[in-house]
């Protein structure tokens, strides 16, 4: 029989959710039980065959169970992983070995049969609307990559349209960004984190159903980042008169605001990205008719000195808020993605995946847990507020400027201040 620990919770699924209280009442405790080692009743390290051993039958230890006593474990673990992982199950290999195990369990425990089929049935729902959504997104990205042409020909006749024609209200605005942002948000796979950091480890070098890396939601929320700092970019740098740009900056400014009273701290930092590139910061005539204390507030709040370190104060605030929540609106956390990406890439790639004596880290693997169960939560949120489709549509497909034509919108509105801006303004009029 494989070799077993006295401890109980050694196989807790979240051990680290009780790390705190253990160091606090308790003195450290470590122990090794053949080649797998237990620090405070939690399994820290161990190595792959150990880990095989103790958990696969063989021909020396075959417990004499019947299918109805384990059915219902098989249909928990299955509901478990189609529902946290269902983007694994996009393989067809993988929907086959589910509709084995259905069958067989049909032969042994009707009831779980019958949740598999339900759990089936969720699972092919999901993988629909992913679906659905990756093919709106792709047409979205189309639409925006024929949109340059469009752009220019608008901007010369006078007649493009600004957000503030379609709302002048900072919070309504703020409203539909966290739309937005909880809508793609929810179709980030977990898996998405790890795999795009590639191949790192031996330990998954081997072939198996889950070579083929996908990020592409990922990808696309950050690519929505991007979008909209350049379309908060083109809102300011548009206008002609200088008052309707600073009226511009002013408006972004109170939806910046009204994003962080929400907890949407992603939306929060694109605004202020948008408002920082230097197209924008060199608008000083226009500036100069804007009070920017707000502004000030908020980007102190995301300042990056001390490694973002108030922003992860109020993201912690937020995080609080949201456990403690009487209502969705007060669920909301956002976080700025690009830095969540990059605490999880420092960890992915500062921890090996493998200790020095080949056992497998799980330290690692639990922290990695953590941060990436932590960002489920957030994801699952249903955003309360209502949805105005005039806005949502001008926010996604609106056309925004290149970063030439940033520049360049920039130069018409305030003229170059030296040989070097008028020299960059004279090669962008000869490209754009």
């Amino acid at each position: 029989m494989p070799p077993t620990t006295p401890y109980a919770g050694k196989f807790s699924p979240s051990p680290y959710n009780n790390n705190d209280n253990l160091h606090k009442y308790h003195q450290p405790m470590e122990a090794s039980y053949g080649d797998m080692c237990y620090h405070d009743n939690s399994l820290v390290s161990g190595s792959l065959e150990a880990l095989i051993q103790h958990l696969v039958p063989t021909v020396d230890y075959y417990p004499d169970i019947r299918i109805r006593d384990v059915a219902p474990k098989i249909v928990q673990l299955l509901t478990e992983w189609t529902e946290t992982f269902p983007y694994d199950f996009r393989d067809e290999r993988m929907m086959r070995c589910l509709k084995e195990m259905s069958h067989h369990l049909a032969r042994g425990d009707e009831y779980s049969w019958r949740a598999m089929q339900q759990m089936t049935q969720r699972l092919i729902r999901r993988l629909a609307a992913l679906g659905q959504y990756e093919e709106a997104i792709a047409t979205l990205n189309a639409s925006a990559a024929e949109r340059p042409a469009a752009l220019k020909t608008k901007q010369h006749n006078g007649q493009r349209s600004d957000v503030l024609s379609i709302s002048d209200d900072a919070f309504i605005l703020a409203q539909q960004l966290t739309h937005i942002e909880l809508d793609r948000l929810s179709f980030i796979g977990p898996e998405e984190f790890i795999q795009a950091f590639g191949v790192k480890d031996p330990l998954d070098n081997h072939k198996s159903f889950f070579r083929k890396r996908k990020t592409t939601n990922l990808e696309a929320y950050v690519a929505w980042f991007n979008r909209l700092s350049y379309l908060v970019a083109t809102e300011i740098c548009m206008p002609v008169k200088k008052k309707h740009r600073a009226r511009a900056l002013e408006f972004f400014i109170d939806v910046a605001r009204e994003c962080f009273n929400i907890g949407n701290f992603n939306s929060l930092m694109a605004i202020i990205t948008g408002m920082n590139m230097s197209p924008v910061s060199r608008l000083k005539k226009t500036w100069s008719k804007v009070n920017t204390d707000k502004f000030d507030i908020l980007e102190h709040q995301m300042d990056p000195s001390s490694n973002f370190s108030n922003y992860r104060t109020a993201l912690r605030g937020a995080t609080q808020r949201s456990i403690t929540a009487h209502s969705n609106q007060e669920k909301i956390v956002i976080p700025f993605f690009s830095l969540l990406i990059k605490d999880i890439y420092f960890l992915n790639e500062g921890c090996a995946s493998r200790l020095s004596n080949g056992h497998v880290n799980f330290e690692k693997l639990w922290d990695l847990a953590k941060q990436v169960s932590e960002f489920l939560v957030w994801r699952q949120v249903t955003c309360p507020f209502e949805r105005d489709r005039k806005i949502l549509q001008y926010l996604v497909t609106t056309p925004v400027f290149t970063e030439d034509e940033l520049h360049l919108a920039s130069y018409e509105s305030e003229g170059p201040e030296n040989h070097m801006e008028k020299d960059s303004r004279r090669s962008l009029r000869c490209v754009t």
